[in-house]
């Protein structure tokens, strides 16, 4: 085994608000198959699986290089099942089938900007830890501490007003759930909730995060890969062009 660990991609086919959402294409691939790709391109499980109760994600999930060994009961795939159902059943399966993994990482079907460098950092720092967990987190954009609700009149009211005058640079800054990966030791039992003092936060860069729950949500992620992978593919075209010219002017 590479790393004795297997991740497991929770995919089930019941979106509401984006119906088919894990399979809808995403600039020319399926959602699932950048997070598909991203688990192989790592090189870090012995097994990429797909938990689906839903025939048509399973073919296109082994189209893209996924194992789905069996399918997910429909009493896991409901709108009230959570992903660590599904991960703990896929888990208790293979354990049945005599497959036994140190490490599990989970990662949503919904992660096409998913960076197969910050896998491999989650795993590290996981391995030469205590920890239980190690997960994808982003800085939030705003302080926190100087955030408002809306009353029932219609009127503001600040979560913590002991902080309206004071200036963003002297807050502490707050982080949130990336919505991407989740690692962890398998068979350890949890004594703190996932945010909590057993977890190690993988740092993800805010521009590298989407989440995608509605329509307005798709489009944005398609303009941040968009921007991203034509700021690659310039830089590699100008590095490119540098060679070139540096060989031609040494001739």
């Amino acid at each position: 085994m590479k790393n004795h660990a297997i991740a497991i991609i929770p995919a089930r086919g019941g979106s509401k608000r984006i119906p088919k959402k894990n399979i809808k294409d995403f600039l020319g691939k399926p959602l699932i198959a950048y997070s598909i790709e991203a688990a192989l391109k790592s090189k870090l499980f012995d097994k990429v699986i797909v938990s689906t109760e839903d025939e048509e994600i399973a073919r296109i999930a082994q189209e893209y290089g996924a194992e789905v060994p069996f399918m997910r009961p429909e009493k896991l795939s409901d709108d009230f099942s959570s992903s660590g159902e599904a991960v703990s059943y896929t888990l208790h399966k293979l354990k049945e089938n005599g497959e036994n993994y140190h490490y599990c990482c989970t990662i949503y079907a919904t992660a096409p900007l998913l960076q197969e460098k910050y896998l491999v950092d989650g795993l590290e720092k996981l391995k030469n830890s205590n920890a239980r967990m190690a997960f994808s987190v982003t800085s939030m954009p705003f302080p926190i501490q100087r955030t408002f609700k809306i009353t029932k009149e219609g009127r503001c009211k600040m979560f913590t007003p002991e902080h309206f005058s004071t200036r963003s640079q002297d807050l502490e800054e707050a982080y949130q759930d990336a919505g991407q990966f989740y690692w962890e030791k398998v068979g350890t039992q949890a004594k703190d909730i996932a945010f909590g003092s057993e977890s190690i936060p993988v740092v993800i860069p805010r521009y590298l995060v989407q989440d995608i729950d509605t329509l307005e949500d798709w489009e944005q992620a398609e303009i941040l890969y968009r921007v991203l992978h034509q700021t690659s593919y310039f830089s590699k075209t100008a590095a490119q062009e540098k060679k070139t010219l540096k060989s031609s002017c040494s001739k």
